[in-house]
Formats: structure tokens, sequence, C-alpha cells
């Protein structure tokens, strides 16, 4: 990965999050504000200062000073804190160091995009700069050198910054996606084991119900035709309840979601008020009195999952 590539993706921070200082974070804001407030004390007792006239000086030093305030709201508002120490640079030398930091801070914490036009407003303020203080020691082209080795380390460390910021929540995302899949997994495995003990024990007893009911119902076949019908009803049901155990296992073995459900839903027609005669009449064959009413005109009209609620109750 590339570091402008990493830049030109999501912002770490995007404005208006709200801020939680790390102990780190304490360490790096005390030093920038240590060295800023060094930096506006040592310029302001530089001896091109010392010639300005006492209003000039004062102004100058109260831009520094707001400049140094403000490393405490840097992380919060870093593009606004940018412009203004860009602002403030053109006219003071005390707030130029504080507008270094002001640079660092934005290549943290935005894109690509949104540092560059700010790099070029602070090389604008740099210009305007030189032309409004032509009394500074040091001639234009060792500003212009100097102004662009300090803005592109300062750059450079904020672009590496967050390039490590980014691969380590990177690495972090790609550690959360394995601990889910290992979880579905793990899952997975549960829902098969489940499943095969299910399909061990009650498809077992199911089977001897059937097997039973078909041997009752073929020798006393010619001795009491009611019994043979209710054995024969027995062994239907068990069969029945076979297959639907059958397929419950094999959704049980199944990984869907609720959105797999409704784009793709199982091959076998569930039921609903349309089949309930035939549950009624099921149930009387078996010996049951059964009385239906219902008040339903269009039972093909309800929809599928209130139906089959319904007929899940009246079963």
């Amino acid at each position: 990965m590339t570091i402008q590539a990493a830049l030109e993706r999501r912002d770490p921070l995007p404005a208006g999050d709200p801020i939680r200082r790390t102990p780190r974070d304490w360490v790096v804001d005390v030093l920038f504000f240590a060295l800023a407030v060094c930096f506006t004390v040592l310029v302001h007792f530089d001896g091109v200062e010392q010639r300005l006239p006492p209003v000039p000086r004062a102004v100058d030093l109260a831009m520094g000073g707001l400049g140094c305030l403000g490393v405490w709201l840097r992380r919060r508002r870093p593009v606004d804190f940018a412009v203004i120490m860009g602002v403030f640079s053109v006219y003071s030398l005390a707030a130029a160091g504080v507008a270094l930091i002001a640079l660092f801070t934005v290549a943290v914490h935005r894109r690509f995009a949104v540092v560059a036009p700010i790099v070029a407003g602070h090389s604008l303020a740099a210009f305007l700069s030189l032309l409004i203080r032509p009394d500074l020691p040091m001639t234009h082209w060792s500003q212009a050198v100097l102004g662009v080795v300090c803005v592109t380390a300062m750059l450079a460390w904020g672009m590496f910054v967050r390039t490590r910021r980014q691969s380590r929540r990177e690495r972090a995302g790609r550690a959360e996606s394995e601990q889910e899949l290992l979880v579905a997994r793990a899952r997975q495995l549960e829902r098969d084991r489940i499943a095969r003990e299910m399909h061990d024990v009650l498809a077992h007893r199911i089977s001897l119900v059937s097997l039973h009911a078909g041997a009752l119902e073929l020798r006393l076949g010619a001795l009491d035709g009611e019994v043979a019908r209710a054995a024969g009803v027995i062994r239907d049901c068990a069969h029945q309840a076979l297959e639907d155990l059958r397929e419950v296992i094999g959704v049980l073995r199944e990984d869907r979601s609720g959105a797999d459900w409704a784009t793709d839903p199982p091959d076998r027609p569930q039921p609903t008020l349309v089949d309930l005669p035939e549950l009624v009449e099921e149930s009387r064959r078996a010996g049951m009195r059964v009385l239906l009413k219902s008040q339903v005109a269009d039972p093909g009209a309800v929809p599928a999952m209130v139906g089959r609620g319904a007929y899940r109750i009246v079963q």
C-alpha cells in the first residue's frame, strides 16, 4: 500500500467525532505545546522582533499565544486550526512554528485531497510574509528553502503516522473477521453434531413406531378393519414424521440467514390454511373427533407466514 493510497482512504477521525486522548496523545500534545511556547518566546526576544514597534510586536505575540492554545484543539478541528494558523503566519513569526504543527495534524487526520489545498495556502502565506516582513535577516531564497524543508518534513511525518494507523486498523479488522469466521465454523460444527444426534435418536424411535404399526396392520387386517385402519394411519403418520424430521435436520445443518430464507425458501412447500382440511381429516382417520370452524373466505389469500402460524397452532 502506498502512502498516497492510504491517505485517500476514509478519515481516521472524521470531523465532529468525540476525541478521547490516550496517554500517548497527552504526551504528544504536551510536547507540541511546549515546543510552540518555546518557539513563540524565542521569536519574541529575537533581535528582529525587538526592532518592531510595541503594538505590532504585541499583535505578533498574541497570534503566537493563540496558536499555542489552539494546539489543544487541533485534533477536534484540524482543518480549521490549519487555516487559522496559515492566516496568522502571514504576519506573525511567532505563529510560524504552530503552523507547522497544524500541517502535521491535517496530514494525520485528513485525506490528501484536503491536505493539498491547505499546503498551497500555507505556501501562499509564506510568500506574503516575505513581502510584508522584508526586515528578516535571511534572504528570500534561504527562507524559501528552509520553509520547504520544514513543511516537507512535517507532511512526511504526518503521512507516515496516518499510514501506520490505517495499517493497524486494517490488521485489527482482519483479525476480527477471522475471529467471526472461527465462531461461525464452531457454530456450524455444533449444529452438525446436534443434527446427527437428533437424527440418530428420533429417526430410530419413529422407525420402530412405523415398523410395529405396519406389523399390527397386517396381523389385524382380517380380524378388525377399524383397528387395521388405525394402524395404517399410525404408520403413515410415522412415515410423514420421519420425512419431516429429515427436512428439519437438513435445515439445521444449513447456515442460512433471514434474508436467504426470504429470497430462497425451502424447496418443500410449507403448510398453510389451505392444508387445514387435510390435517383435520388425518386426525379423524386416527380416531379423533375434530370439528373445524373456519371463517376465512379465501384461505389461499392469507399471507404465507400467517397461514403457517395458524396451521401450526391448530396442529
